[in-house]
């Protein structure tokens, strides 16, 4: 197998922007650092804000589109986090301290029939992901590919939202890896589960538009909706931008 690390992402503020990196450390039995560190609980949320909590309780970008279209930068120092948007100014703000101003921040952008930004939840230990256990989502260049073909135009890497991005393997090779131990850098991933895709991916993200229908694309020609598998830190490590992927 030859496959290696493309690119590395986080997600601060769940649903709230991404941010590139070049290299991450991670931590058995840990979510990816300050990946989906906070996430936006509205109005109608069922959470206690203690523990994990499925995204039904969050803002998201299956339910307000414009909201797959913010960048996020996180200074990890002072825990500040600058967010941009096409149609917003940038914001500077501490997202423990300063909801309030976030939520203003975000209120313009929000779908006037979802239920209304809130608050700012922040569980202790663990990133917000949209699995009960500390996953880590791991997705193919090349099986998005064969999905930019069926689509008949370029379909962005940013529409799944994903940790970690390789290349060198087959298309679709990647659900073969399920029930198995996956070495990346130094760092090895028991692989858990294909990851069910939802309404976020139809955005374009850098409009904020739906304009592309991912989960007919998936279901008319592989008969599912999954892109990409969710895995568990198994052994802490280091990966890298560059870094080998081995099945172990």
């Amino acid at each position: 197998m030859n496959g290696r690390v493309t690119d590395i992402w986080r997600h601060p503020i769940k649903a709230h922007g991404r941010e590139a990196l070049q290299r991450v450390e991670l931590t058995a039995g840990q979510t990816m650092p300050w990946d989906r560190h906070w996430a936006v609980a509205h109005e109608a949320a069922k959470t206690d804000g203690l523990q994990w909590a499925p995204c039904v309780n969050f803002s998201r970008g299956a339910k307000t589109p414009t909201l797959m279209a913010i960048n996020a930068l996180l200074d990890e120092r002072d825990g500040l986090v600058r967010l941009t948007h096409p149609a917003r100014p940038p914001l500077t703000f501490d997202p423990d301290r300063d909801a309030a101003e976030f939520l203003d921040w975000v209120r313009p952008l929000m779908s006037p029939d979802r239920a209304a930004s809130a608050r700012i939840l922040r569980v202790p230990g663990r990133g917000m992901t949209d699995t009960a256990f500390p996953s880590i989502s791991l997705n193919s260049r090349s099986t998005l590919q064969e999905i930019s073909e069926a689509a008949g135009r370029e379909v962005s890497p940013l529409r799944w939202r994903g940790n970690i991005w390789f290349d060198g393997i087959p298309a679709w090779a990647e659900f073969d890896w399920i029930g198995q131990r996956l070495r990346v850098g130094t760092a090895e991933l028991e692989i858990r589960e294909p990851i069910g895709r939802c309404l976020a991916t139809t955005v374009n993200p850098e409009t904020g538009l739906r304009d592309t229908d991912t989960l007919d694309i998936l279901r008319e020609n592989w008969g599912h909706k999954d892109f990409g598998v969710y895995g568990e830190v198994a052994t802490g490590g280091v990966v890298a931008v560059g870094d080998q992927l081995e099945i172990v």
